[in-house]
């Protein structure tokens, strides 16, 4: 999706798309939560805008490993970040409703 949104972000082929997810899954899971914790007074004293510099780091890390995935200029990491947020706040709030549909009901 970012890829059509700004011209400055490339990605060729379904393998860059994967291993891009992959690694920006993973870096999410492992790293992001890290290095959150160990910069947390940057975080608080930036009024969370370190936290975006954390998530494009994140962003960049899966640029850096993914073949034919380019990212070009500070604004087109920014807005690549802005979708992936869009994205995982629309996947959680859907698998939130699926999760409360599917809960026995409580008395």
């Amino acid at each position: 999706m970012a890829n059509g949104l700004w011209d400055g972000v490339r990605i060729h082929g379904w393998a860059a798309y994967l291993i891009g997810a992959a690694v920006l899954g993973v870096a999410n899971t492992l790293i992001k939560p890290v290095l959150a914790v160990l910069t947390l007074p940057l975080i608080v004293v930036t009024l969370g805008f370190f936290y975006l510099v954390i998530n494009i780091a994140m962003v960049a890390l899966a640029e850096w490993v993914a073949p034919r995935f380019s990212i070009d200029g500070f604004w087109s990491y920014v807005g690549t970040v802005f979708v992936v947020w869009a994205v995982n706040y629309v996947g959680r709030t859907l698998e939130d409703r699926v999760a409360v549909r599917r809960s026995p009901l409580q008395i």
